[in-house]
């Protein structure tokens, strides 16, 4: 599918000039399909638990699904290939496609992961190279919730592969103002939660939270513009 013209490049052939672009703009310009122009981005789905939040009785897992289904469609939009792997009870994956059916399978993967939750520690070994391509963005959608997830981040890491988490919050407990010991261990809790998002950040891990009502694009916009890259082999 054409996808636009670049500036000729020692190698490119003939058959390949856009004669048009050329004489409009007195240099060669070469042809360029949507396939040669695009990336390979992963959304990895936590499916290790669902939690809501007390205040507004959210679903993390309903968000997660919502954000993976976003970014799907973004990628796909932009002839980009995205693929898929969820981390729960079961491991599920999809290698990196394009294309609109390639929506609806993805679609279909994401809605099967509630049955997927279980206390089962997934091991991303398991995982067939073509899912997790070497170099392949991977968005990371989870609560950070459950420990488990940092051990796959940190695989992941390992692997090279750049990782943007996005953090679905789920919320402060809820304590009794009159009670100092519940309010001293709420502050404790939001400490945890802070210092698990630094320590991801030093392991060069950028962390965005989504609560489901702004944007997604708009929260990872400032993050993507900059570029963001995995650890070299």
């Amino acid at each position: 599918e054409f996808a636009g013209v670049r500036p000729y490049a020692w190698g490119d052939r003939q058959r390949r000039i856009h004669w048009p672009s050329t004489t409009r703009r007195g240099a060669i310009q070469i042809t360029q399909y949507a396939a040669e122009r695009a990336a390979d981005a992963v959304v990895l789905l936590d499916a290790l638990g669902d939690l809501r939040d007390p205040a507004t009785g959210r679903s993390t897992l309903d968000d997660s699904v919502r954000a993976a289904s976003g970014i799907t469609r973004a990628y796909l939009r932009s002839h980009d290939r995205v693929g898929m792997v969820s981390v729960g009870g079961r491991l599920r994956w999809l290698q990196p496609g394009t294309g609109g059916g390639y929506l609806y399978r993805i679609i279909e993967t994401v809605l099967e992961v509630r049955r997927d939750l279980g206390y089962h520690t997934p091991d991303l070994g398991h995982v067939p190279a073509p899912a997790l391509p070497h170099g392949a963005l991977v968005y990371a959608i989870t609560p950070l919730a459950d420990e488990r997830i940092l051990d796959i981040l940190r695989d992941l890491a390992e692997r090279g592969n750049p990782v943007v988490v996005v953090q679905i919050p789920t919320g402060d407990p809820r304590v009794d103002p009159a009670d100092g010991a519940a309010v001293f261990a709420l502050r404790l809790w939001r400490l945890d939660r802070e210092a698990l998002r630094f320590s991801l950040v030093e392991r060069g891990i950028p962390v965005v939270t989504w609560d489901g009502t702004a944007e997604l694009d708009l929260a990872l916009a400032p993050l993507l513009r900059t570029g963001v890259r995995g650890r070299a082999r």
